[in-house]
């Protein structure tokens, strides 16, 4: 758990009762979401060659954004945050089933400190195990109340389909130098928006929202995962590495489209846009020197400062869409810290 999100459950440590209803905080959420991965990962199936990744990967670790959103979004309307269980476990089964089959197109050694499944295993039991989970997640699903399994699985389906688009794109944008900024948004928003904004809809609609209400919470959480990914770009290049706790610059070593880039290549003239260029054709063999000069010209366009605005809008437009929801402002009280606190993140 990062510093920021002990600061958030140090600062709520304990569930606030009030006259007519009960608000849980992050590590209460946490708490509940953890012990059932644990049921989970240590659950006895066989074969262990299938089962043994999917138990790795769950015990890795993680914030858990993503399950603990569903959790909020539930308690905005509902006390009893248990019921949503089933569809927290189902976004926090699936969204690590897609980091184990990313890491395979990625060819990444190492997630979370540990090794990758792939690695520990190998590229075939990581497919295998990976679709096991997939299944594992839909299996969940259906433990919701009937009343409303069908919205959460064609919310689910709608999601989980589009992550697959945003991972195309992706993988197309890499051998792509006329990639727009508009095009890298909707890429950044199918890979990662769209389940935050799941993850709080799906929540809600559990926990009885109505449909308006509902759709107000998605918009927040695609505007704020929007805003969360561009912020990872820009930590990439300015962060305190220190802070930041590996190499600065990754994203400029490796060609990676980021909006900074994007946004650079889109203002750049002159010496600046050759630069550039020679960075993107790798004519620059030593790599400091290459995140050197590509911040450089980064820092000569003022892009970290159209890069802080762009984290602003979207972080004011998310804001705008939770301050519509119809509930009392206290009940949405967590739910605020946490996205004020995933905002100002360093790491």
């Amino acid at each position: 758990m990062s510093a920021d999100f002990k600061q958030l459950s140090r600062n709520t440590h304990s569930v606030e009762k009030t006259t007519n209803f009960m608000i849980y905080n992050y590590s209460q959420c946490l708490a509940i979401i953890q012990k059932e991965i644990e049921k989970l990962a240590t659950e006895k199936r066989d074969p262990q060659e299938l089962y043994a990744p999917v138990s790795y990967i769950m015990q890795l670790g993680g914030k858990r954004i993503r399950p603990v959103m569903v959790l909020y979004a539930h308690n905005l309307f509902n006390d009893s945050i248990e019921e949503a269980l089933p569809v927290a476990m189902a976004i926090e089964v699936f969204h690590n089933f897609t980091l184990v089959h990313d890491d395979i197109m990625d060819n990444a050694p190492i997630r979370r400190n540990q090794q990758t499944v792939h690695e520990k295993w190998n590229n075939n039991v990581a497919i295998l195990s990976g679709d096991a989970m997939q299944i594992i997640a839909y299996q969940y699903l259906c433990k919701v109340n009937p009343s409303v399994l069908k919205p959460m699985i064609d919310i689910f389906n709608t999601t989980a389909l589009e992550i697959c688009e945003g991972q195309q794109y992706d993988m197309n944008f890499a051998s792509r130098k006329d990639v727009t900024l508009p095009e890298y948004i909707r890429m950044i928003e199918l890979k990662t928006s769209v389940l935050v904004a799941a993850s709080l809809k799906m929540g809600a609609l559990c926990g009885g929202a109505s449909e308006k209400d509902a759709q107000n919470l998605y918009e927040f959480g695609r505007n704020l995962g929007l805003a969360f990914q561009i912020q990872d770009d820009y930590l990439d290049v300015y962060a305190d590495q220190e802070v930041f706790g590996k190499t600065v610059g990754g994203d400029i070593a490796e060609n990676k489209k980021t909006y900074l880039l994007i946004k650079a290549i889109e203002l750049a003239e002159g010496e600046d846009k050759n630069i550039l260029d020679r960075a993107i054709r790798n004519q620059i063999a030593d790599l400091d020197i290459k995140i050197e000069m590509v911040r450089g010209v980064y820092d000569n366009l003022g892009i970290a400062s159209i890069a802080k605005k762009a984290i602003e809008d979207y972080s004011n437009r998310a804001f705008c869409f939770l301050d519509a929801v119809n509930v009392d402002e206290s009940r949405k009280a967590m739910l605020k810290a946490m996205a004020v606190e995933l905002m100002k993140r360093e790491k």
